[in-house]
């Protein structure tokens, strides 16, 4: 093969990594504005409603929002927790859920996906704590 068409193929495919990196880096910068509004309008006040419910039905759990995350922590159990993060590594930027449950000496962690930040709502954030809550309300 000749080098004329392996340096144009190579150019080639450097310029179209550059466009992609800068399209990515647009869709996270807009993103992450959308997921700040998210978090301050939706999930932080769901996240202390679903703990003052938890309260008044006798289970105790406290919010702290660390920075750029909310998270609903057990008063009895510390390591028992559920979080809502962003999560700009992937090709498109997520709203991701963590959630930590100890078993005895074992530490259990799961992570899932609850949506685009620009479209995350309320049902979406109260659908993902009813069911991870599951687990932690069990008697």
């Amino acid at each position: 093969m000749e080098i004329s068409e392996v340096r144009k193929r190579i150019q080639a495919a450097i310029t179209r990594s550059k466009q992609r990196a800068a399209e990515r880096r647009a869709r996270t910068d807009e993103a992450a504005k959308a997921y700040s509004t998210f978090l301050d309008t939706i999930a932080v006040p769901m996240f202390r409603q679903v703990a003052n419910v938890l309260k008044a039905e006798g289970y105790s759990f406290g919010v702290f929002t660390p920075s750029g995350s909310v998270k609903l922590v057990s008063d009895r159990n510390p390591q028992d927790s559920i979080e809502i993060r962003f999560d700009a590594s992937g090709d498109m930027p997520l709203v991701v859920g963590h959630v930590t449950r100890s078993r005895g000496s074992r530490v259990v962690e799961s992570e899932q996906a609850v949506g685009d930040p620009a479209s995350v709502g309320e049902t979406d954030v109260l659908e993902f704590l009813s069911r991870e809550l599951e687990p932690f309300v069990q008697r």
